[in-house]
């Protein structure tokens, strides 16, 4: 049986769910061929649980912002340096990079200097093609992928028109909708009435976001408690870390809310996406996972006034959304609410017109089935699984290319 090695890494919480849901996918395609494959990883939790050798935990080291990434420095230099030892005398035939576009661009130039023949594919790769830095400067990651595998048809173009090898393989979240339970069911084991309203906050997966986004959205859950009393309000916590942070939160503002710590959650997941009726919550993937399974929602993100201003006025950065739904559609159909925008009030008059107008709710709902029509059909991750073993051949160790 023919063994091939493959290292994938990912970071943050998002990366760690597209990350196990790829290496289960490579796991079913390879047994099909009858590949002895192993997969090494720098990832979280899932991946591990997926079938992956976990190198290091990275789901912890992602931050947005130059001030709010400085703690994630020196953790982040050590797991480099540990890495590139460990890539010294292991036989790699592949590597994947799944989003986490700092350290994977710098890993990808890193595994191309370290052995030119390892194929290095491209997997859920940054929003060049809907953000400008600069004088639209790109990343170099054309330079070093020997596949993009993209995950939005205006991604394909974009990537094509700069000259890679790209392939549109569809969003991986499409094949999580299957098998969900549908939202009777997942109202009955929550203990949900027909009269209870169900509203979820997902304000956090990294710690910036703890800090500038809970606040608004906390007060804005305890306004539209006291507008409606039969609303229930959970929070489930991006990171175990979390928990007890929440909880004093929660206490200090008043909210009668439950508060899931990581495990439970995780046995939840399905369920609370499929039993509510509005989520307030931050920009990123969670809002793709939202709008799949039909909840409202309204989108918050904050940076430090530092990072902000560096952003904006040296960096040149532009964006004409900031949630992967609107940049999709190339519409506001979600409400954004950025910076100094984000705040209770904004909050609770948004989420109120959803919880309570048929017609503003019902527009959402339409934008989302558009949405979903572009985003590919199922079996995503089988689909990059493919084309990743169609790439991978067995390389000679590092050693035998570069002294």
């Amino acid at each position: 049986m023919v063994q091939l090695n493959l290292l994938i890494s990912t970071g943050e919480v998002s990366g760690d769910l597209q990350g196990s849901l790829l290496v289960e996918a490579l796991h079913a395609e390879a047994a099909e061929r009858g590949l002895d494959l192993q997969i090494h990883a720098l990832g979280g939790w899932r991946m591990q649980q997926a079938g992956a050798h976990l190198l290091a935990d990275t789901t912890r080291l992602g931050a947005i912002g130059l001030w709010e990434a400085l703690p994630l420095v020196l953790p982040t230099l050590r797991l480099q340096l540990g890495l590139r030892r460990w890539l010294r005398r292991t036989r790699l035939d592949g590597a994947v990079l799944i989003d986490y576009v700092g350290a994977n661009v710098s890993l990808g130039v890193q595994l191309k200097h370290l052995n030119p023949k390892w194929p290095i594919v491209y997997y859920i790769a940054p929003q060049e093609w809907a953000f400008r830095l600069g004088n639209n400067a790109t990343t170099r990651l054309v330079g070093f992928s020997d596949r993009i595998l993209a995950i939005f048809p205006e991604e394909e173009r974009f990537y094509r028109e700069q000259g890679a090898a790209v392939e549109w393989v569809g969003h991986p979240l499409v094949d999580t909708v299957a098998g969900l339970p549908n939202r009777a069911e997942a109202r009955r084991k929550l203990g949900l009435t027909d009269s209870s309203g169900l509203l979820l906050l997902l304000p956090a997966s990294r710690r910036q976001e703890m800090h500038y986004l809970l606040p608004p959205l906390v007060e804005a859950a305890v306004r539209l408690q006291r507008r409606l009393p039969a609303l229930k309000v959970i929070i489930p916590a991006g990171q175990q870390q979390f928990v007890e942070e929440i909880k004093e939160q929660i206490a200090a503002s008043g909210l009668e809310a439950t508060v899931l710590d990581a495990a439970d959650t995780r046995r939840r997941d399905g369920s609370l996406y499929a039993a509510a009726d509005l989520a307030l919550t931050k920009s990123g993937t969670v809002n793709l996972e939202l709008a799949l399974q039909g909840v409202p929602q309204v989108v918050g993100y904050r940076l430090s006034c530092f990072t902000a201003w560096i952003a904006r006025h040296v960096l040149h950065f532009s964006v004409p959304f900031v949630s992967p739904v609107n940049l999709v559609l190339g519409e506001a159909l979600l409400p954004e609410l950025l910076q100094n925008a984000l705040t209770a009030d904004a909050v609770e008059r948004l989420g109120y017109e959803l919880l309570v107008n048929p017609a503003a709710r019902q527009r959402m709902l339409d934008g989302y089935h558009r949405l979903r029509q572009r985003l590919g059909e199922p079996g995503v991750t089988r689909r990059a699984a493919r084309s990743i073993l169609d790439l991978a051949q067995p390389v000679p160790p590092v050693s035998a290319v570069r002294p």
